[in-house]
């Protein structure tokens, strides 16, 4: 029987080295994911505001989208089993941290430790795969390596909220380290060592200034809003950094000989095309599960567990996405991927309609409404975007590819919480002034109902009432904002050239 994989292993073998990768690909995709159903409690456990605790989640993302490039130069550097461990070793540790840490600020340090070190697990995993199988077996490898990557975000947060629950947000974490350090244990002994390693070169400079600009650009949507954007001095000086370090980068790379990042590529129109495309489904991607869990815990009173539950069915939705692409394959990408983003324009939509008495059944239909509009999208976003590149170019696009599609998830997350606490703070001033013994309304106690401003209590419920109607409004600005993102990405998927088959072929 022919046996074209590149390394020569027993099917016993074989079906080790992908456990403990499908193992690692698992809790790399959960921890991205479980902080999401802990934010309602370390934000009170940390005295943080809502747009700081948001930072344990954009710049787990923001690491991540700049170390995965670094993924094929660390590979050939120290080998494929060696990174492999190593990473798995370095996110266990990072792991236990983020659970001992005692301030936001340690938290955030400790996930973009863990953000970059579960960078390479995914790459790399997938192309050790492709190695230990042969070619044709690489479509079913593939469809099982897939349900890893949604198994970690539907498990990862439903677990999370019941444990957090339970025995509190640091186990969140914690939870999650024994199975690193198993994951890190096996890949050292199942995944063969390659006899000779390249001699690939990373380009420093290119990597050091795009680094250095998506975080200081990060930074600045994080922070704007909370110091009044151009106002302070910090974000002057984020702002410049910013666009003088990403001006050495576009210079460095049009003149270097062996650039980090090949502009040449966007020549090509469908993967110029595709990186715009996966840029906005990169904003549409996690932003709901960071923006959801905090309403629902403080304002709308959801407990913990629930909040994991229906992120776990956008998990669920995400699979059943997923299987509906395998099986429209026939059909026109183009016509998938509008179906898919319409999916999620409408999720959008209705989340608008939410106020703080949705229910749960509203909520889970919604969140697997979701994910299914991102398991449609995916697939034929993915065909079309490499399909008129030259294969020698596809392991550098897909880099850049995933590093588009992880800025786009944190520049939306910060964007969508700046304008949720610019609009809370409007809206609180604007209803507060309601609220005055020269409002006519309180002297017809018919219209009034309940509600007092007599007396101390009366005027510190009346406050709490709009502190959460505020928010909401806001809430629903962020959500109109998901919308029109989404429907931004259908005229772009119309213009991506798809191969038509004539009567010849």
């Amino acid at each position: 029987m022919n046996d074209d994989a590149v390394y020569d292993l027993t099917p016993t073998q074989r079906a080790s080295v992908l456990f403990f990768v499908m193992l690692g690909t698992t809790i790399y995709a959960a921890s991205i994911l479980v902080s999401s159903a802990l934010l309602p409690k370390i934000q009170g456990a940390l005295a943080a505001t809502q747009d700081e605790v948001s930072w344990t989640m954009t710049f787990n993302i923001v690491a991540t989208a700049v170390v995965t490039p670094m993924t094929g130069w660390l590979a050939e550097r120290f080998g494929r089993r060696a990174t492999m461990v190593w990473s798995a070793n370095i996110f266990a540790v990072s792991t236990l941290m983020c659970g001992f840490s005692t301030s936001l600020e340690q938290l955030v340090l400790w996930r973009v430790v863990q953000g970059a070190a579960g960078a390479p697990l995914v790459p790399l995993g997938q192309a050790i795969l492709l190695d230990a199988y042969p070619q044709r077996q690489h479509t079913v490898v593939m469809a099982i390596f897939g349900m890893a990557n949604m198994i970690g975000p539907s498990l990862g947060p439903t677990l999370g909220g019941e444990v957090s629950e339970a025995f509190g947000w640091r186990w969140g974490f914690w939870m999650i380290a024994p199975v690193a350090i198993v994951t890190a244990v096996g890949c050292r002994f199942v995944i063969p060592k390659r006899a000779q390693r390249g001699t690939a070169r990373l380009d420093w400079s290119g990597f050091l200034t795009l680094s250095i600009a998506i975080a200081c650009v990060q930074l600045m949507f994080s922070r704007g809003q909370r110091l009044d954007w151009f106002e302070s001095s910090e974000i002057v000086v984020v702002a410049f950094v910013a666009a003088t370090t990403f001006y050495m980068f576009l210079a460095h790379s049009l003149t270097a000989k062996d650039p980090f990042v090949k502009l040449s590529l966007l020549k090509d129109r469908n993967y110029a095309l595709g990186l715009a495309v996966v840029l906005i489904f990169g904003m549409l991607n996690f932003a709901p599960v960071v923006l959801l869990p905090p309403l629902l815990q403080n304002y709308a009173s959801y407990p913990d567990s629930a909040i994991g539950v229906f992120i776990g069915w956008r998990g669920f939705g995400t699979a059943i996405g997923f299987l509906i692409a395998m099986f429209t394959g026939r059909f026109d990408p183009r016509l998938m991927m509008i179906i898919g983003f319409s999916m999620q324009g409408y999720a959008g939509y209705e989340m608008m309609q939410f106020d703080l008495n949705v229910n749960q059944t509203d909520l889970a239909i919604n969140s697997m409404l979701q994910g299914m509009g991102i398991g449609v999208t995916w697939v034929p976003l993915t065909v079309v975007t490499f399909y008129t590149l030259s294969p020698s170019y596809r392991a550098e696009a897909m880099s850049i590819f995933h590093l588009v599609r992880n800025f786009g998830s944190s520049l939306f997350i910060s964007i969508s919480v700046a304008e949720i606490v610019r609009s809370t703070g409007a809206n609180y001033s604007r209803m507060s002034e309601m609220i005055s013994p020269f409002n006519k309304v309180w002297n017809m106690p018919w219209s009034t109902g309940g509600w007092t401003i007599e007396t101390v209590e009366g005027v510190a419920r009346i406050a709490k009432e709009i502190v959460r109607q505020s928010t909401m409004i806001g809430y629903v600005n962020a959500f109109f904002m998901y919308v029109v993102v989404a429907c931004a990405a259908v005229p772009l998927c119309l213009l991506v050239r798809v191969h038509r088959k004539s009567s010849d072929d």
